[in-house]
């Protein structure tokens, strides 16, 4: 029994594949009975995420019936799509995934979270065998010692998460603030969720459709307002994110002149991240008003990538070592029962010779004489079974044997 890892991710599949492919909470239940009761299949575990789906099992035998599987589930051929790894590459795949060495975001700790849910889940349904939770434990041990030993996660990679890095040059404490966002498009989304992460005081969504502002602001505690009512909000605006495809600046030079009048020398941090800008880039010349575009975001980010990825280096000779280890670890696993039973056999013989020892002195032999009769039958018997075994391989020209009998009896150049 081996581990095998099946499965797609953001490099190689695109993302109409991968939303085929999605096993959500109320799905997955149902999923791991039926990927366990695949023959050979003795473990299973399923991670799902909107970037990657992978298949984690303890099986016999190849990966073939496992990618069928998925197929089979997603309703479409995935051949081009899939990896298939096994054995120590995949638990040194595994590690890297919770370290954020494989995500779209290099070193991002939500995947961390998202195999601790798939671990749960496979234990609830019963699928996660001995193989498995040694594999999860020392996985998570594993990511916690990246995290601690690196600062893989310390630098902002993202726009949104790079955005908000410079917001907190200019305001401390978000908790007293209020943001404004304009636009309803992924980076105002992830703005949003950032700045709710981070306790800011207030949060507006401005959008051209107030249901689409609402859907984002829907969970955060912020408000939704049509573009229209920016100029009548902008005052109270602390820090002011605008993406928006519309042509033509969505904040005006005027505008903001006049939010400063009524702020009173309040200092504003505005980014605009659109392309064609939505700011008035005016603006950048008004005293107490931050203004950053998308070229210094990307500035940020590539110095940051760089560190991350420096850092990624030391994460991977972490992983390496313990994936090592775990391997070095199984293989002591699979030695216990052979190890078990010649114990066993040997404390059969032990048994057998000090009861004929003891028989003897109850004659009244000799003790002197007795423990020769011990050490010597003892020896004879333990040694009888690998005695004839090598002298039929010398027969049969199997020098193989010989080896390995010489370094686990560590006799001859290999007990040295």
């Amino acid at each position: 029994m081996s581990l095998l890892v099946v499965g797609l991710n953001h490099r190689t599949a695109p993302v109409d594949v991968r939303e085929r492919i999605v096993f959500d909470a109320a799905r997955l239940p149902q999923a791991l009975a039926s990927l366990s009761a695949l023959a050979g299949v003795e473990e299973a575990a399923i991670v799902s995420t909107c970037n990657r789906t992978e298949l984690y099992c303890a099986a016999a035998g190849a990966a073939a019936p496992l990618a069928g599987w998925l197929a089979a589930e997603s309703g479409a051929p995935l051949d081009d799509c899939l990896y298939r790894i096994e054995g120590e590459e995949a638990v040194r795949h595994v590690f890297a995934v919770a370290a954020g060495l494989d995500s779209m975001i290099l070193g991002e700790p939500q995947i961390l979270g998202q195999l601790k849910d798939a671990y749960r889940a496979a234990q609830q349904a019963g699928t996660a065998g001995p193989l498995l939770n040694r594999l999860f434990q020392q996985t998570f041990a594993v990511a916690k010692q990246v995290r601690t030993e690196t600062a893989i996660g310390a630098n902002a990679v993202s726009v949104a998460s790079a955005g908000i890095q410079l917001a907190r040059r200019i305001f401390a404490n978000f908790d007293r603030h209020t943001a404004l966002l304009v636009g309803a498009g992924e980076m105002i989304e992830l703005s949003a969720r950032h700045l709710h992460a981070q306790r800011i005081g207030r949060l507006i969504i401005a959008n051209r459709s107030l249901a689409r502002a609402e859907r984002i602001a829907d969970g955060l505690q912020a408000s939704a307002i049509l573009l229209d009512a920016i100029d009548a909000h902008l005052p109270q605006a602390d820090i002011v994110i605008s993406s928006t495809a519309r042509p033509g600046h969505v904040i005006t030079l005027a505008a903001v002149q006049a939010a400063l009048g009524v702020r009173r020398h309040r200092p504003m941090f505005m980014l605009d991240i659109a392309v064609p800008r939505d700011i008035d880039p005016a603006v950048a010349a008004l005293e107490d008003v931050y203004l950053y575009t998308i070229d210094d975001l990307r500035q940020v980010v590539d110095v940051n990538l760089k560190a991350r990825q420096e850092e990624a280096a030391e994460a991977r000779r972490i992983i390496e070592h313990d994936a090592a280890r775990f391997m070095a670890g199984l293989r002591v696993q699979d030695a216990v029962p052979m190890i078990r039973e010649l114990r066993g056999q040997a404390e059969v013989v032990r048994a057998q010779t000090l009861e004929q020892a003891r028989r003897l002195l109850a004659a009244g032999h000799p003790p002197g004489e007795v423990l020769e009769f011990l050490a010597g039958t003892l020896t004879n018997r333990l040694l009888h079974a690998p005695s004839t075994a090598l002298r039929d391989a010398a027969e049969s020209g199997d020098p193989g044997l010989a080896q390995a009998a010489a370094r686990l009896f560590r006799t001859g150049r290999d007990g040295q």
